[in-house]
């Protein structure tokens, strides 16, 4: 008995103390317990600094003020002689066409032949019907006719044979006038490829083309390569600050770098080419203005000019001609038509009669078109109406012309150029027109000048962002290239600074969370305060705030779970 009651106090005894041992656990280790269920928060300083009120952004170069060379004709390109990147001059050819009709004019020529297939059916139809005695004979009786059929027929054959040798010799005299045109076109063709002083230069000609293409790969390959190195520096800006801001590893940045490196190297080796090739085009350029200048003057130019003035006269002459027999032509026209009406009246034929009359009307207007398309068909050159750069080619060789005629763009000489970028409604905010953007890495352009010219609403999203356009001068802009600008104030210095993260809002304003801790028996505890600020200005990373603070209080800026004030907190590094 005294064995079995000694055996139950030992047994309480043990679970006494397995009770203080779990009761001491959970008084010395609540704090740590609890700290696991509470908001883990990260803090940074309240603390001064400098803001800079400036918004980044990255857009392409476009023309502002683009100019389309157009074609009204329909043709099989030839050949292109220029690419996107090539300065012209007006008046350059730009691509040749091949011989013939444009598509428009054949299509006119098709419906003039057919036009004048009805008429002669229609021309048939009337006079069966006259032959054949196929009319109202009580027409014929009561309007007293004493004519034969056969003698109105005579008249008709008479008359139509008039009109055929009229047109013959209208298209006599129409050939002449085509052969002095072209006469003259090819005595301008020429003069045009033959030097005033008659000199040979042939090759210097072809030195010069060469070594001005050869620029133009360059100058096409340079402005890629900048473009890249741009597109570099904006990534190291980028990863810059998302090292300064989070942290993080800087291998991407070290591989950045290094890309940068190779990049520039290669935009100092094209500025080098570039330099060679322009000084080849200056010594081919000089070697031909030499040539002229040394060739024998023997009176070509002047012998061709001569020719031409007599083309002219007799390009009059031939002009006159074919006055007179398309006059005459007309006049047998009119004869026939005015029979054919008297015929149709006095033997009751007005439907044969009035579908000759819609039949020649229809020749007409199909005549007329071809003549409109004939009078304004081009050559074979499509040339440049004005100086400038090519920014756009839009035909290939042995392709047609586009549909809409627009076969080059052009950014004239001396007119602007344009970007722009999308940004929120807040950053916009923060700017006015007129505001002086800045480029990164200005060094490697310091002679282009952007300015805000406009800020509406972003078509693709016009409730949130706005859209930004830039006028953009400066004599190494390029249409394609790309920029990267900031916008805004300048830098000041203010005296408390948090973390954008760090900022609040809600129905009663703006404020920040700070931590404050608070002392007890077994630890101490963390709480999250509300303070009203007023945010006084914000780049893209901190703001600067005024309120209530003193100064490197602890600014919440992200935590595990929603945060409120009162509510106790557990910081990151506890």
């Amino acid at each position: 008995m005294n064995e079995n009651g000694t055996k139950k106090r030992e047994w309480v005894k043990n679970a006494a103390i397995v009770f203080l041992i779990i009761l001491l656990l959970l008084t010395f280790f609540s704090n740590t317990i609890q700290n696991y269920s509470l908001p883990e928060v990260a803090t940074q300083y309240v603390e001064s600094g400098s803001i800079t009120a400036k918004i980044r952004g990255t857009g392409q170069v476009e023309s502002g003020d683009p100019y389309n060379v157009k074609i009204k004709e329909t043709r099989e390109v030839a050949s292109v002689e220029v690419k996107v990147g090539d300065k012209v001059e007006a008046g350059q050819v730009l691509c040749y066409l091949t011989e013939g009709d444009s598509t428009d004019l054949e299509t006119a020529k098709t419906t003039l032949e057919q036009n004048q297939k009805a008429l002669e059916d229609a021309q048939s139809a009337f006079e069966l019907k006259l032959l054949t005695g196929d009319y109202d004979i009580s027409i014929m009786q009561s309007a007293g006719n004493t004519q034969s059929t056969s003698s109105y027929l005579e008249q008709i054959y008479a008359l139509k044979n008039a009109i055929t040798a009229a047109e013959k010799e209208r298209d006599a005299a129409q050939v002449k006038v085509d052969e002095w045109t072209a006469w003259i076109a090819a005595l301008d063709r020429q003069i045009s490829i033959t030097p005033s002083n008659n000199a040979d230069v042939t090759q210097e000609t072809a030195a010069v083309n060469n070594a001005q293409s050869a620029l133009n790969t360059i100058n096409n390959d340079l402005t890629t390569a900048k473009n890249w190195l741009t597109s570099l520096d904006a990534q190291i800006a980028q990863e810059k600050e998302v090292i300064a801001v989070s942290g993080g590893d800087s291998s991407v940045l070290d591989s950045l770098n290094a890309q940068r490196l190779t990049a520039n190297q290669n935009v100092i080796n094209l500025e080098s080419q570039q330099r060679t090739a322009q000084q080849n085009l200056d010594a081919a350029q000089a070697a031909l203005d030499a040539k002229k200048a040394s060739g024998d003057t023997s009176g070509t130019i002047s012998n061709l000019n001569g020719q031409k003035a007599n083309a002219q006269l007799e390009q009059a002459k031939a002009n006159d001609e074919l006055a007179k027999k398309e006059a005459a032509l007309a006049e047998q026209n009119e004869k026939y038509t005015e029979l054919i009406k008297n015929i149709g009246d006095a033997f009751g034929l007005s439907t044969a009669k009035d579908a000759i009359t819609d039949a020649q009307e229809a020749v007409n207007k199909a005549q007329e078109e071809v003549d409109k398309l004939t009078a304004g068909a081009m050559g074979t050159e499509v040339t440049a109406p004005i100086s400038g750069l090519i920014t756009s080619v839009n035909v290939k060789s042995g392709l047609e012309t586009p549909t809409d005629g627009i076969v080059f763009t052009m950014q004239p000489e001396g007119k602007g150029y344009t970007m722009s970028f999308t940004v929120t409604n807040q950053q916009a905010q923060r700017l006015s027109v007129g505001d002086q953007a800045e480029l990164v890495n200005a060094w490697r352009y310091d002679d282009i000048n952007v300015v805000l010219s406009s800020i509406k609403p972003d078509p693709n999203n016009p409730g949130q962002n706005k859209l930004l356009t830039f006028d953009v001068s400066g004599e190494s802009v390029v249409a394609g290239q790309t920029l990267n600008v900031s916008v805004g104030q300048k830098s000041a210095n203010y005296d408390m600074t948090v973390p954008n993260s760090a900022i609040r809002e809600d129905s009663n304003g703006k404020f920040i969370l700070i931590v404050e801790s608070k002392s007890s028996p077994i630890g101490t505890r963390y709480f999250a305060t509300r303070v009203d600020v007023e945010v006084l200005a914000s780049d893209d990373t901190r703001s600067a705030i005024s309120g209530g603070l003193y100064g490197y209080e602890y600014a919440i800026t992200t935590s595990t779970k929603p945060v409120e004030a009162g509510k106790q907190v557990r910081l990151a590094n506890n």
